[in-house]
């Protein structure tokens, strides 16, 4: 597989760097960024933290804004971030910015006409993993974290994948998608009507029939605008406290839903995934 290098630039000792892909899954080029500690200079393999963001961002939004380089460095992880979607003059989209490009949901989707690219579930699990452990000085000791609908895709693929993932964590996720109207849009249009074919992607369906947890952790902030409309926090925690579950949901309050709240917690979260990193 070609790898397209579309930026570098040196960072705490380490390096961003910016490349483009041809997907096979998504039948589209792909973009991601991912973060190289210093570790990897002395012959190093590291372990990944791959961070899945929120409607309408990119692959730049959490390199740019979080802060999380320099905590990443000092411990030794890379931090790869995918694109939320397929992109390109070709591919389906929305006027909408909650469908369509930028609004992938982590789903394969099965509907026309999102069905011929809108696969992000596979590439996240499958393809890109594959992808970076190839081509990087990784390991194969995998983290998974995310934002909003971003933080939706983490905690969901990692409760269907346990035994690809130490850890997860996730910022104000859409924690019950199958009942918020951003995930009932986007399940209607990608997956289609029947209910059934929406459940592997609730987090809060799946949480209750884990065989294998994953242990992980959730910051929720208090003044979240979309805190009473869209997230269900409320519904995670019910589950989680009925389950014995290890997922830690935190309330943080007087933080909303921006980048200023992850990059006032995102210490926390790379700490609490290097512990289980090295486990």
């Amino acid at each position: 597989m070609n790898l397209e290098n579309l930026s570098e630039n040196r960072c705490f000792g380490g390096w961003h760097k910016q490349y483009q892909h041809h997907s096979g899954v998504l039948n589209c080029a792909m973009r991601f960024a991912i973060f190289l500690p210093p570790q990897v200079a002395s012959g190093q393999k590291v372990p990944v933290l791959y961070w899945l963001s929120g409607l309408t961002c990119t692959d730049e939004n959490f390199m740019q804004k979080a802060g999380a380089q320099r905590i990443a460095a000092e411990l030794g992880i890379a931090i790869v971030a995918p694109d939320t979607s397929p992109r390109g003059e070709d591919i389906a989209n929305d006027e909408a910015y909650d469908l369509g490009q930028g609004a992938g949901f982590y789903v394969n989707a099965t509907q026309a006409p999102w069905n011929s690219h809108y696969r992000m579930y596979d590439y996240i699990v499958d393809e890109l993993p594959g992808l970076i452990e190839t081509h990087f000085p990784v390991n194969q000791q995998r983290a998974i974290a995310g934002h909003s609908m971003g933080g939706h895709g983490a905690m969901m693929i990692a409760l269907r994948n346990p035994e690809r993932y130490r850890s997860m964590s996730a910022f104000s996720p859409i924690c019950n998608p199958i009942n918020c109207l951003w995930g009932e849009k986007a399940f209607t249009a990608y997956l289609g009507d029947d209910l059934d074919t929406w459940a592997p992607y609730d987090t809060t369906v799946l949480l209750p029939n884990a065989q294998q947890p994953v242990v992980g952790l959730v910051d929720q902030g208090e003044a979240d605008s979309f805190l009473a409309t869209q997230l269900n926090t409320d519904v995670l925690e019910s589950v989680v406290a009925q389950t014995g579950y290890p997922l830690e949901v935190r309330r943080q309050a007087g933080y909303d839903h921006s980048y200023y709240f992850i990059a006032s917690f995102i210490e926390d979260h790379l700490r609490f995934h290097a512990q289980h990193l090295a486990a």
